[in-house]
C-alpha cells in the first residue's frame, strides 16, 4: 500500500534535518517567506519565549492549523498472556491519570512530575528523529507505511525490519475500560449459560484467529511497574487468541471459513503464512475508509469509553504516544507525526476522538523505564497550553524545538533530596493564567490617572452623579428594561428549581428565627407571623421590580437592634410603639426617595473594606451574643434541678396494688387515678431540666449545621449528594433537633405561632392607625430623628450587600441597579410600616448563597480540574418563587409551633459564626496570636510589614469596640447607625497614618485567591521583561553588521 499511496515530502510540511536548512516557504502564500522580517539566523539567536510568541502570533487562515483541546493517551507494547498488544497505561486531558499497578483502576488525577533527563532525551529525539508534519493519512495502515518508508529513506531503519516495525504498529490496542468490562458479568446469567456461551465463543474464534498469526519475534514486557523490563524473545503462538481483531466486515474471509473446520486443532507457528500475506489487522486500520465508520463498527470492534467521553471538551482531538521495546531493533527509532486532518483511527484511542498527533518511540530491550518516562514527557508537553498550540502551528522541526525550549525555561525543578518523585501532587484549586507566556512583553505604558480610571468605573456601574433629579433611577430603568423579559426566559433551567427549593428553606429558617427574637424584642407586636407576611409582601415586590433581583431580602441583625431600641424608648415614654414606628417608617421611605432623586447611591463607592468588615463583624458578634444570652435567660427561668425529687404515687387504701402499678404515675396523673402522693417534695411540682435540654438543643443545632455545611468537602458519597447535604444543613439540623426534643418530651420553650392568619398580638390589626391617644401630637415630627438614623442603617445595609452581589468577580452581564433598588425598597418600607410588618432589607449571607447557587460552570472539565466559572444565571423567577412559597408557609403554622426556641437560637449562633469566615479583619485578629512561622500565607503579609498590619488591625478593632459600647448602653444606642458614617471618616483619616500602597493592600475588596493569582502573573511578567531585555541586547549584538556574529 505504501507504493500506491506515495507520500511527497514538502519542505514546509516535513523536515528530517536538525533545522539548518533555509527558511521554509509556504506554497499557500505564493512561496512568500512566512517568517517575514526574521531571517534564519535571527530565529536561531532569539530566546525561546520570544520565538514561541512569534510562532503563535502568525496569522494562519488555512483552517488546518487552528488549535483544539487535546486528549493525550499513552500506550506501551506489552505481553498479555500469549498475545502482544498495545496497552493503555496513562492518559491526559489536563492532568495525568495512570493505570494502577494492579491494573484494575485509574489513579486520581495528579500533576505530572517529570525528570529533567527525560525532557532532554525527548528534545534529543526531536532533533535527531523523524518529524512528519501535515501527513495525509486516512487510516493507521497508511500512516504506518508512510512512517516506515520515511525512516528507510532517511537511513534510520534497515529495510529488512521494515515489515516487523509495521506489524508492531498495527498490533491491537487494548484500553483500560475493556479490562474492566471483562470482569463484569450479568448477575442474572446462570452458570450453564456462561459455560455454554464461553465454549461456543472458543469454537467459533479459535480457527479464525489461527490463520491470523505472524511469526515475528517481539520483546514485550509483562504488565507491571514502569521500571520493569521484559527481555524474553517470544514467538507468536499459533493458537493465541485475541492477538489481532478480526477484519471489520460483515462477511468472513475465505481463509476464516476454511480454518473453521480445523478450529479444534493448532499447528506450529513456523507453518503460518508470512506477515505480508495473512496479517489480520487491528480495527485501527479501518478509521476513515468509509463514511460514518465511527458508528458502523461491528459489535466486536472498538466502541470507546462513552462514560469518559463526557469529560472531554467538545471539538477535542487526540494525541497518541506509542512506546515499546522490540528485539529486532539495534537502535532507538522515534517519529513525531502531525496529520493534516484529524481522523478517527479505530481503536487507537480510548474514546472516539479524531487523532491529530502521534508520537512513536521504539527501541531495543533494556530501556523500557526510560521510554516510559520519555512518553510521559511527550504527553505532558502536549497537554501544556503553550506547547500544544506550537505543535499545531509548527512549520518545521525548529518550531517544535522552540516549544520544548520555552517549556524548559518555564519548568520548576525540585531538588532530589527534598522531594519524593513518587508522591502524586494534587491538582491545584486554581491554575494561573498562561497568557504571560503567549504574549510578547508589553511596551511601557503611559501612566494612567487613577482618578480618571476610578471615575470611569463608577460611571459604568451607575455610581456617578448625573446632575439631574432621578437621573440615576432613569438610567437604571433604561439599563434593566431590555433584560426584563430575559429575566424570565433565563429561568428555564433545573438549576433555578434547585436554587428555589434550597433558598426557600435557607430563607425560612432565619425568618422564623428572627420572628421569635423580634417577638421578645417588641413585646410580641411583631413575631413570626408578621415576618412571614412581610417576607411575602417585600419579596414579591422586590422580585418583580428591583434592579438586582439576585439580592435576597431579609430581616437583618441591625434592623433587629434598631427595633429593640425604638421599642424600649416607647416603653420608657409610655407611647404606642406601632403608631410611633408608623411615622418612623414614613419618614424613612420619604428620605430614601429623596436620596434616590439626588443620586445618593453614588456614595457607595466610598464604602471600603474597613467599614464593610467592621459592620459585618459587629453583626456577627450580635448574632453570637444574642444566641448565648437567650439560652442563659432560659437557665434563669428554669434553674437546674440538682437534687432527687422525693415524691411517689401510692395506691389508695383497700385497692389491689397488683392490678395497677401506681408507682409509674407522675405528679400530674396520680390524683386522677385516686392515688396518694407520698414524700417530702410532693407540695411542689417537679422541675425538669429544661435549661440543660435547651443547651443540648442549641449546641446540637449549631454543631450539626456547621459539620454538614462542610460536608461538601468530605470523602463520602457522590458530589451531588454531598452538595445537597451541605445546602440543606440548617434545615436538617432544625428537623433533627426538633424531633429529638419531641421524642424526649421535655417542656422546652416553643416558637409561638398563631393558628390562623392574624396578627400575633390580638390588640392590633393589619393596618396601623397613624395616631394614638398615648402619643403626643408632636410625636410624628420628632420621628424624623430616629428615621434619619434608620435611613443610614438601611441605606448602608442595602448598599453594602448590593456591592458584594455586583462584584466584578461574579461576571454579571445585565448591569447594576443601586438607585432602582433603593427606590423599590423605600416603597416596601412604607407598606410594611402601614401594615405593622418588619422591615426587610438586603441580607448579605442569603444574597451570597443565592448568587452561588446560580453560578454557571463549563459542562465538561478535565479530571482533576475544576469546572470553569462562566458567570451567574441572572433572572428574577427564583426570588419571586422563594417568597411566594414563604407566604404559603402560613398554612404550616401548626407545624412551626413545634419548633423549640433553643433550636432557633442554635441557628442564630451558626449564622453569627459562619459570617465571620472570609473576613480579612477576623483573620488579622487571629494572626496577632500566632507565631510568625505558623501564620498563613496571606497576600497582605507578603507585601506589608507585620507591625503595620497589627497597627491597622488594632485601629479597626478599637473602632469595633466603640461601636459595640455605643450599641450596648441604652443612653447611646440610638446613635449606633450614625457611627457607621463616622467609620468612613475614620477610614479617611488613616491616609495620614499609612501609605497609599499599604491601604490599597489592607483595605481592598478583591478576594484573596484573585490577588494571589494577580501577583503571581505580575511576577511572571516582570521576569519575562527582564529576560526579554537581556536577550534583546544579546540579539542586537548578533545582528549588528559591524560586529562579528558568533
Amino acid at each position: 500500500m505504501a507504493e500506491k499511496n506515495e507520500y511527497i515530502e514538502l519542505p514546509w510540511t516535513m523536515n528530517s534535518s536538525s533545522g539548518d536548512d533555509e527558511a521554509p516557504k509556504d506554497p499557500r502564500t505564493g512561496g512568500e517567506d512566512f517568517t517575514q522580517q526574521f531571517t534564519e539566523n535571527d530565529f536561531e539567536v532569539t530566546p525561546p519565549a520570544q520565538r514561541v510568541q512569534f510562532i503563535l502570533g502568525e496569522d494562519v487562515d488555512d483552517g488546518t492549523h487552528v488549535s483544539h483541546p487535546l486528549f493525550s493517551e499513552m500506550g506501551m507494547l506489552v505481553k498479555e498472556g500469549d498475545e502482544i498488544e498495545w496497552k493503555e497505561t496513562a492518559r491526559w486531558i489536563k492532568f495525568e491519570e495512570d493505570v494502577e499497578e494492579g491494573g484494575n483502576r485509574w489513579s486520581k488525577p495528579h500533576v505530572a512530575t517529570l525528570s529533567l533527563h527525560s525532557l532532554f532525551e525527548l528534545r534529543r529525539l526531536l532533533v535527531n528523529g523523524s518529524v512528519m508534519l501535515d501527513m495525509e493519512a486516512q487510516n493507521l495502515e497508511v500512516m504506518a507505511d508512510l512512517v516506515c518508508d520515511h525512516m528507510v529513506s532517511a537511513g534510520a531503519l534497515p529495510p529488512g525490519v521494515k515489515d516487523k516495525v509495521k506489524d508492531a504498529l498495527l498490533r491491537r490496542h487494548r484500553h483500560q475500560h475493556e479490562y474492566a468490562k471483562k470482569t463484569r458479568l450479568p448477575i442474572i446469567r446462570s452458570l450453564a449459560d456462561m459455560r455454554n456461551h464461553s465454549s461456543s465463543k472458543i469454537e467459533e474464534h479459535s480457527g479464525s484467529i489461527l490463520g491470523a498469526t505472524t511469526p515475528i519475534s517481539l520483546t514485550a514486557s509483562e504488565p507491571g511497574p514502569p521500571g520493569s523490563n521484559g527481555n524474553s524473545s517470544l514467538s507468536t503462538a499459533a493458537g493465541a487468541m485475541g492477538r489481532f481483531l478480526t477484519v471489520p466486515s460483515g462477511k468472513p474471509s475465505n481463509r476464516t471459513l476454511e480454518k473453521k473446520s480445523n478450529s479444534k486443532h493448532s499447528r506450529p507457528a513456523q507453518n503460518l503464512p508470512s506477515i505480508t500475506e495473512d496479517m489480520v489487522k487491528s480495527p485501527s486500520n479501518q478509521s476513515m475508509a468509509r463514511p460514518g465508520s465511527g458508528t458502523e463498527l461491528s459489535e466486536q470492534q472498538h466502541k470507546g469509553n462513552t462514560h469518559f467521553m463526557r469529560k472531554i471538551p467538545p471539538g477535542a482531538e487526540a494525541s497518541n504516544i506509542l512506546v515499546g521495546e522490540v528485539d529486532f531493533l539495534e537502535r532507538t527509532l522515534s517519529c513525531f507525526i502531525r496529520l493534516s486532518q484529524a481522523v478517527v483511527l479505530g481503536d487507537l484511542t480510548e474514546v472516539p476522538v479524531p487523532t491529530r498527533f502521534v508520537f512513536i518511540l521504539l527501541g531495543p530491550p533494556g530501556s523500557q523505564s526510560n521510554f516510559h518516562e520519555i512518553g510521559r514527557a511527550m504527553a505532558t508537553l502536549m497537554s501544556d497550553e503553550i506547547f500544544h498550540e506550537v505543535a499545531y502551528r509548527a512549520r518545521k522541526r525548529d518550531h517544535l524545538l522552540s516549544g520544548v525550549d520555552e517549556f524548559l525555561d518555564a519548568v520548576t525543578v525540585l531538588p532530589p533530596g527534598e522531594w519524593d518523585p513518587t508522591i502524586r501532587i494534587e491538582p491545584p484549586a486554581a491554575i494561573p493564567s498562561q497568557e504571560v507566556r503567549k504574549r510578547p512583553p508589553e511596551l511601557p505604558k503611559e501612566e494612567v490617572d487613577e482618578e480618571e480610571e476610578e471615575a470611569r468605573l463608577r460611571e459604568e456601574n451607575g455610581l456617578s452623579r448625573t446632575g439631574r433629579l432621578f437621573g440615576g433611577l432613569i438610567n437604571d430603568i433604561k439599563r434593566k428594561a431590555p433584560w426584563y423579559l430575559s429575566d424570565y426566559k433565563d429561568a428555564l433551567s433545573m438549576q433555578c428549581v434547585a436554587s428555589w427549593i434550597f433558598l426557600y428553606f435557607a430563607c425560612l429558617s432565619p425568618i422564623i428565627t428572627f420572628g421569635g427574637l423580634l417577638a421578645e424584642a417588641t413585646g410580641k407586636h411583631m413575631a413570626a407571623m408578621e415576618s412571614l407576611v412581610s417576607g411575602f409582601v417585600c419579596g414579591m415586590g422586590y422580585g418583580f421590580f428591583s434592579g438586582q433581583p439576585l439580592t435576597i431580602l431579609g430581616s437583618t441583625g441591625p434592623v433587629l437592634v434598631f427595633e429593640s431600641i425604638i421599642y424600649e424608648f416607647c416603653q420608657r415614654m409610655g407611647w404606642e410603639y406601632m403608631t410611633f414606628r408608623f411615622w418612623i417608617g414614613m419618614w424613612v421611605a420619604g428620605i430614601c426617595i429623596v436620596l434616590t432623586a439626588i443620586d445618593a447611591s453614588a456614595l457607595v463607592c466610598y464604602i471600603t473594606r474597613f467599614t464593610e468588615e467592621n459592620f459585618a463583624t459587629l453583626i456577627a458578634f450580635i448574632f453570637i451574643y444574642k444566641a448565648i444570652e437567650n439560652v442563659v435567660v432560659i437557665g434563669k427561668n428554669f434553674p437546674v434541678n440538682q437534687g432527687i425529687y422525693d415524691c411517689v404515687c401510692t395506691p389508695p387504701i383497700g385497692s389491689n396494688a397488683s392490678v395497677v402499678d401506681y408507682a409509674k404515675y407522675n405528679w400530674d396523673s396520680c390524683e386522677s387515678y385516686n392515688g396518694t402522693l407520698v414524700g417530702g417534695d410532693c407540695g411542689t411540682p417537679p422541675t425538669e431540666n429544661v435549661f440543660l435540654m435547651s443547651v443540648v438543643l442549641c449546641a446540637g443545632t449549631f454543631l450539626i449545621s456547621t459539620v454538614l455545611k462542610e460536608f461538601k468537602n468530605a470523602l463520602f458519597f457522590p458530589s451531588i449528594v454531598r452538595q445537597y447535604i451541605s445546602d440543606f444543613s440548617v434545615l436538617i439540623a432544625i428537623f433533627a433537633m426538633s424531633f429529638f426534643d419531641y421524642s424526649l418530651g421535655v417542656p422546652t420553650q416553643k416558637l409561638e405561632v398563631p393558628n390562623e392568619l392574624k396578627p400575633t398580638l390580638s390588640t392590633r390589626g393589619w393596618l396601623i392607625p397613624p395616631f394614638s391617644e398615648k402619643n403626643p401630637w408632636w410625636s410624628p415630627i420628632i420621628a424624623v430623628f430616629p428615621a434619619l438614623l434608620g435611613t443610614i442603617l438601611i441605606f448602608m445595609d442595602q448598599q453594602i450587600t448590593a456591592v458584594i452581589v455586583n462584584r466584578k468577580e461574579n461576571k454579571l452581564k445585565k448591569g447594576c441597579g443601586y438607585h432602582l433598588d433603593l427606590f423599590i425598597l423605600s416603597i416596601l418600607i412604607a407598606i410594611c410600616s402601614m401594615m405593622g410588618l418588619p422591615w426587610f432589607v438586603a441580607a448579605t449571607v442569603l444574597s451570597i448563597n443565592h448568587v452561588n447557587s446560580l453560578k454557571l460552570e463549563s459542562e465538561c472539565s478535565a479530571p482533576g480540574e475544576k469546572p470553569q466559572f462562566l458567570g451567574v444565571r441572572e433572572q428574577r423567577v427564583t426570588h419571586i418563587l422563594i417568597f411566594l412559597t414563604i407566604g404559603g408557609s402560613v398554612l404550616l403554622t401548626p407545624l412551626l409551633g413545634n419548633i423549640p426556641m433553643p433550636v432557633l437560637f442554635g441557628v442564630f449562633l451558626y449564622m453569627g459564626v459562619a459570617s465571620l469566615k472570609g473576613l480579612q479583619f477576623f483573620d488579622r485578629i487571629l494572626i496577632m496570636f500566632m507565631p510568625a512561622k505558623y501564620q498563613p500565607d496571606y497576600m497582605f503579609l507578603r507585601q506589608v510589614p507585620i507591625k503595620r498590619v497589627h497597627l491597622f488591625t488594632m485601629i479597626q478593632l478599637a473602632c469595633l469596640i466603640i461601636l459595640w459600647l455605643i450599641k450596648s448602653f441604652t443612653q447611646t444606642s440610638i446613635l449606633f447607625p450614625l457611627m457607621l458614617v463616622v467609620m468612613i471618616g475614620i477610614r479617611k483619616a488613616l491616609d495620614l497614618v499609612f501609605t497609599r500602597r499599604e491601604l490599597k493592600i489592607l483595605d481592598d475588596i478583591m478576594p484573596e485567591m484573585t490577588k494571589r493569582a494577580a501577583a503571581d502573573d505580575l511576577h511572571k511578567l516582570d521576569a519575562e521583561n527582564r529576560k526579554f531585555n537581556t536577550s534583546k541586547q544579546l540579539w542586537r549584538g548578533y545582528l549588528t553588521p559591524t560586529e562579528t556574529s558568533v
